[in-house]
């Protein structure tokens, strides 16, 4: 989800970025929030809407909170409701300022929210909700483009909408006819942006890390590339169990088992997360099927691994992918081809980027 932060006083428009006590509590309530240190988190925050109560960063940050807090949040969770309400309160509050002095401001704490959404539609494949809200963002992601000087946070999107334009209807081919609609892009621009957001962003860095993993490990598949962020994150956000679980993905894929093999026996005893849980399942699979070749117990961890991520619908199907072209690759070493055909096809419907497999 996209999170950023340059504020001002409903009602006077100070910008909160200018008061010190502030920003200093924004950016302990983003790092706590992140890290998943839910309760610090929760208290940097009531005190960011006691200075200014009415001020869409607020909700922003709310919407934030409740976004980790249910990670990974599925469209029946009863705390979908209230994360819908507080983006799409800090959407309409955002859209009241045009004042130029603090244009770049609201457009940001604007874009945040709808990007929060978006993210979190599509992970569900609401794509009756996805098409409304990226129809009435576009606008706004395109003035962005013309105040990055005035917000070096803007560059974030900038560099997402120039790689992605270019990138992602490779990966979804259904997309090209409405790709062409839309304006260009730069694949190595892009590149440029989200490096210069990941270098000089105030509050966008750990957002700007996570899109480069993402863009080297699923788009490049460049993986030394991505462990560079993906090590970062895990530094910034030791708890963070998304950033966690693309690092181990990361280490695995580049044959560095024994790194992240300890990561993975360190996370089962700490972890609470259910979703997590059944990922390390998988990557444990991967790990006795590659580094230990112990057949049996990685066909029975990439069964119990299926069977517990897909409790999360959709959320799963990637990881639930990765469980299925391993024990396609089980059953063609036991010489029983067809289910080992029917395993890889399942992989090959679950999965989005089908070069991630670790067939190698």
């Amino acid at each position: 989800m996209v999170l950023s932060i340059f504020a001002g006083n409903y009602t006077t428009c100070a910008q909160v970025l200018q008061d010190s006590t502030c920003l200093k509590l924004i950016r302990k309530d983003i790092q706590c929030t992140y890290n998943m240190q839910f309760t610090a988190a929760t208290e940097a925050l009531l005190k960011i809407q006691k200075l200014y109560p009415e001020h869409p960063a607020g909700y922003l940050l709310r919407g934030l909170l409740t976004y980790w807090k249910n990670y990974p949040l599925q469209y029946n969770s009863p705390a979908r409701v209230s994360l819908e309400e507080d983006l799409r309160q800090c959407i309409r509050i955002s859209g009241k300022y045009t004042h130029r002095e603090y244009e770049a401001e609201y457009l940001l704490t604007n874009l945040c929210a709808r990007g929060m959404l978006l993210k979190f539609y599509d992970d569900n494949s609401l794509t009756l909700k996805v098409i409304p809200l990226a129809t009435s963002t576009y606008k706004y992601l395109r003035h962005s483009f013309d105040l990055t000087d005035e917000c070096t946070d803007l560059y974030y999107y900038a560099g997402a909408y120039d790689y992605l334009r270019e990138a992602y209807p490779k990966i979804y081919p259904v997309y090209r006819p409405l790709s062409l609609l839309f304006p260009s892009g730069s694949i190595e621009n892009g590149l440029k942006e989200l490096n210069h957001a990941a270098r000089n962003a105030v509050v966008l860095r750990a957002e700007s890390y996570i899109l480069l993993s993402i863009i080297y490990v699923n788009f490049e598949n460049k993986y030394p590339q991505a462990i560079y962020y993906n090590k970062l994150l895990h530094e910034l956000y030791p708890e963070n169990v998304l950033y966690l679980a693309v690092y181990i993905k990361n280490l695995l894929l580049m044959k560095y088992y024994t790194d992240a093999e300890k990561l993975i026996n360190t996370s089962v005893k700490d972890t609470k997360n259910k979703f997590f849980q059944a990922q390390l399942l998988i990557f444990r699979g991967i790990l006795l099927e590659k580094k230990y070749h112990e057949m049996n117990l990685a066909e029975q961890c990439y069964k119990s691994g299926i069977g517990r991520i897909s409790l999360f619908g959709v959320y799963g199907n990637e990881y639930a992918a990765y469980g299925c072209f391993g024990l396609s690759r089980i059953n063609d070493l036991r010489g029983d081809k067809y289910d080992g055909k029917v395993f890889r096809e399942k992989a090959q419907r679950l999965g989005t980027y089908k070069k991630i497999n670790f067939d190698n």
